[in-house]
């Protein structure tokens, strides 16, 4: 017996984006009719895709009637081109983390928040058990401290208004004050930062600054605690490592 197949999820998929490049080569926007005869698809198939499409914020209709493109494509657009520059950084990343045989973190300041961009880790550098997140523990990381410090004092203090400084060991920081004045000792240490057994015990870290255009992040390391002598030797590799990263995801595509 046989049977006329349906339209397959393939297909459908393959008619949105056909639709959607329409709808993008019509800067001041068009009118589904137009979208239709253009695309080749029905009247109905295209109000169809077009009334999905607005729903879920790809595509976005204007008072006039007509369709343009809508907000959730941009932001699909600048998740593509961090993706596109994580992906420049990585080999750097791993060279990191070959050289000192340590895992190799990033992090960036986005949003108020402070929040792992990639980590590089292998069997012989295993990353830090992340038992809680870096973005609930930056009094009590190297990453975390770095980026603090690179904050201006109004933006220090909003991200310190928000976060409680939980005491995760016995060598955790759990007082503003005294975070503070550590940060401004540091700073005048020079550019690195580190962390000894301040957020997990038997782990010690060092991180230092990076740049995303004008996005402010940190290149850091973690050890086990009995290779901490590791870590002043460790800086000099650091720092010329955020040197290329800054200038690899500066970088526009």
């Amino acid at each position: 017996m046989g049977s006329r197949e349906g339209p397959t999820l393939i297909s459908s998929v393959q008619r949105a984006f056909r639709l959607m490049e329409a709808v993008g080569a019509h800067e001041g926007g068009a009118p589904a009719k137009q979208l239709a005869r253009e695309t080749g698809l029905a009247l109905g198939t295209t109000y169809h895709l077009l009334r999905t499409m607005v729903h879920d914020g790809y595509v976005r209709r204007l008072e006039d009637g007509t369709f343009v493109l809508g907000e959730r494509l941009g932001a699909l657009h600048a998740g593509s081109r961090d993706q596109a520059a994580l992906s420049r950084v990585r080999p750097t990343l791993t060279e990191l983390r070959d050289g000192l045989s340590a895992a190799a973190y990033l992090t960036f300041y986005e949003d108020g928040e402070i929040r792992v961009a990639e980590i590089v880790d292998g069997p012989r550098a295993p990353r830090v058990d992340l038992w809680v997140g870096f973005e609930d523990a930056a009094h009590a990381t190297a990453l975390g401290k770095s980026v603090l410090r690179e904050l201006d004092g109004e933006a220090r203090a909003d991200y310190l208004s928000r976060h409680v400084m939980n005491d995760l060991t016995p060598r955790t920081i759990t007082y503003r004050a005294e975070l503070l004045r550590r940060l401004d000792t540091a700073a005048a240490q020079g550019p690195a930062v580190t962390d000894v057994e301040e957020y997990r015990l038997g782990t010690a870290c060092v991180a230092v600054p990076v740049r995303q255009g004008d996005t402010i992040g940190s290149l850091g390391i973690s050890l086990d605690i009995d290779r901490t002598a590791c870590l002043e030797d460790a800086v000099t590799t650091l720092l010329a490592t955020a040197e290329r990263v800054s200038r690899g995801l500066s970088l526009t595509i």
